[in-house]
């Protein structure tokens, strides 16, 4: 095929409707490559008959693209898009994870092979993760050890207050961790999350004693009351609360 009939034949897999898109792709289906299959998979008409003819050739099975794409489409069935999902890189994993117009359980099941994958990536591929993770991928990522890796993942417009706590109070946190989100610009002005920090004995004492001005009186009582935390932290609540320090 010469790259002016190449071009043409995008262009009608691109346009075509429902009947005439079945046709063309049964046609040419020996000549369908990576960029013919991206027009095809533009077009609003693709069907499940037309999916079919594509289900069946395996060479089109072979490009990672196809696998992505049919684990996305609706009119794949559902037990072959969940097998296209499981060998997806880790990028289309993510994809697919956060698009809504996939089908929930697909959505679901691509997240639940990106958390078995995370273990085994790098910081940087963790970051780019931690930016857009759903809730399974935000309950493993919190308590990532690399400052880094939760601070991306404070800047996810997903992540929630809840799902945040459990780091804060976890007897494993790292100060610097704590900091971190004691500094950060949304989340470190939160009630909650200033009281959580506050009663976290591996925050900082210098980041501790920063909050405890922004705290209300019943809770400067709970700290100054808390052994398990630093004394100047006790000391600090109780001059807060207008008694003689210890």
């Amino acid at each position: 095929m010469t790259d002016m009939e190449s071009e043409e034949l995008q262009r009608r897999l691109r346009e075509a409707g429902p009947e005439a898109l079945t046709d063309l792709v049964r046609r040419h289906l020996t000549d369908l490559n990576p960029p013919a299959l991206r027009q095809l998979f533009r077009n609003p008409h693709l069907n499940r008959q037309t999916i079919e003819l594509l289900l069946a050739e395996r060479r089109l099975l072979t490009f990672q693209e196809v696998k992505k794409e049919l684990a996305r489409h609706p009119q794949t069935p559902e037990v072959r898009a969940l097998r296209f999902a499981s060998g997806l890189f880790w990028r289309d994993l993510l994809e697919l994870a956060g698009d809504t117009r996939v089908r929930p359980r697909i959505r679901r099941a691509a997240e639940r092979h990106l958390v078995n994958r995370v273990p085994g990536l790098g910081a940087g591929e963790k970051v780019a993760i931690a930016r857009r993770a759903g809730p399974l991928l935000v309950a493993q990522l919190r308590h990532d050890p690399e400052p880094r890796i939760v601070d991306a993942l404070l800047e996810n417009p997903r992540l929630t207050e809840g799902a945040l706590m459990p780091l804060l109070s976890s007897d494993t946190a790292r100060p610097e961790i704590l900091s971190l989100v004691a500094r950060h610009p949304k989340w470190g002005i939160r009630y909650p999350i200033r009281l959580a920090l506050a009663r976290q004995r591996r925050t900082p004492v210098q980041t501790a004693l920063g909050i405890l001005p922004h705290l209300k009186k019943q809770d400067l009582k709970g700290i100054e009351s808390n052994r398990r935390l630093n004394m100047a932290v006790r000391r600090r609540a109780a001059v807060l609360l207008g008694k003689a320090p210890r």
